[in-house]
C-alpha cells in the first residue's frame, strides 16, 4: 500500500498537535519514515549462509563438475596425473555454483516484501526504535523545560511505529498509555490512513501530558507542531 502524506494530512497533523498542546505544557512531534535501514547487512547474511549450506546439497548425489557446461568434457581420465586436473575443474565448478546461489539468494532479498519476510522482527523493532531515539535527539525534544517531549514514530518500510517519552513524562504514565498510542497509530497506517492514525496517537498522549503537565503560566510552544518526512 503506497502511502502518500499530502497537505490536507500534514495540515490535520498539525492542528492535532496544536489542540493536544492546548492542555498541557508538554510537546509533541511527529516524525515519519519512509525507510530506517536498507538491511542490505541482512540480505548479504542470507546470501552468504545459501551459497555456503545449499550446494552441499549436491554431494549426496555424486557432484560432477561435468555439470557445468565447459568443466567436463564426459571422458574418465585413467592416470594418475589426471587427478589435480578433476580436483580443480571440481572446486572451480563448486565455487561457480555458490557464486550463483549467494547472487540469486542477495537479488531475491533485495525485494522489500521478501526482506520485510526474511528480516527478523527484533531486528527491524531494534532499528526502527534507535532511528526514534535519533530523531528525539536531532529535534531537541530532550532539552524541554521540564523534561516532557513525546516524538510519535512510523517506519513505513518497516511497518513499525514507536512512541518515545522523554524522563519527566515517562516516569509518570502507565505504559498501556504508549502502548494504546502505538496501536491507534499502526491501525492508521495499515488503514492507509496516516493522519487517522497520528491524530488517534496524538489526542492520547496529549491526554497523559495534560494529566501531569498542565499549561504553565506562560506556555510557549517549545517545538514547531509539525510532521517530518524523513
Amino acid at each position: 500500500m503506497v502511502i502518500k502524506l499530502t497537505p490536507e494530512v500534514h495540515d490535520r497533523i498539525a492542528r492535532a498537535i496544536a489542540a493536544a498542546e492546548a492542555g498541557t505544557s508538554g510537546e509533541i512531534f511527529c516524525v515519519l519514515a519512509r525507510r530506517v535501514s536498507s538491511y542490505r547487512d541482512i540480505s548479504l547474511g542470507w546470501a552468504a549462509a545459501a551459497a555456503l549450506i545449499l550446494p552441499l546439497g549436491l554431494i549426496p548425489f555424486g557432484f560432477d563438475p561435468a555439470w557445468i557446461p565447459g568443466l567436463g568434457d564426459g571422458w574418465q581420465a585413467a592416470h594418475l596425473s589426471s587427478s589435480d586436473v578433476i580436483v580443480g575443474q571440481s572446486l572451480a565448478a563448486y565455487a561457480l555454483i555458490q557464486s550463483a546461489v549467494f547472487l540469486t539468494v542477495f537479488l531475491l532479498t533485495s525485494i522489500p516484501r521478501v526482506r520485510r519476510i526474511v528480516t527478523p522482527r527484533s531486528i527491524r523493532r531494534a532499528r526502527v526504535r534507535r532511528a526514534a531515539v535519533e530523531q528525539f535527539l536531532a529535534h531537541g525534544l530532550h532539552v524541554t523545560e521540564g523534561r516532557t517531549g513525546v516524538l510519535i514514530f512510523a517506519a513505513l518500510s518497516d511497518h513499525q511505529v514507536e512512541v518515545v517519552a522523554d524522563q519527566g513524562i515517562h516516569d509518570k504514565v502507565d505504559q498501556a498509555v504508549w502502548g494504546d498510542a502505538v496501536e491507534g497509530l499502526a491501525r492508521g497506517m495499515k488503514n492507509g490512513d496516516p493522519a487517522a492514525g497520528f491524530e488517534v496517537a496524538i489526542n492520547l498522549c496529549g491526554q497523559v501530558l495534560a494529566e501531569h503537565f498542565p499549561p504553565r503560566d506562560t506556555n510557549p510552544n517549545e517545538i514547531e507542531d509539525r510532521v517530518v518526512v524523513i
